[in-house]
């Protein structure tokens, strides 16, 4: 099972994680995670598969969509082929509400 993490305790420990958005980019018109990196879900799936992000393993993962279950499935994957990843408990609705 995948670890949630709080928009409280990403928002306190921003800068330990890459932060992976996973929303497709007509999702995201002007609001996203500042420093957060935009690959959609099937495209993060196929980059991990084909190891193209194996430069952020040893790295602390934090994935999020708009809701938090398209971000489980990205961080699901990513535990799946040896990353340190979690979930952005919530998503990107979660992470407004902190503001």
């Amino acid at each position: 099972m995948v670890e949630n993490i709080s928009a409280d305790r990403l928002r306190e420990q921003k800068n330990d994680f890459v932060i992976i958005d996973v929303r497709e980019p007509d999702e995201i018109p002007n609001r996203s995670i500042e420093g957060s990196i935009n690959i959609p879900l099937g495209l993060a799936i196929r980059n991990v598969r084909q190891g193209k992000l194996d430069h952020l393993k040893g790295r602390k993962i934090v994935c999020h969509c708009s809701a938090g279950y398209r971000g489980n499935i990205a961080a699901e994957e990513l535990c799946k082929c040896g990353f340190q990843a979690a979930n952005l408990e919530g998503g990107f609705e979660a992470w407004k509400k902190t503001e």
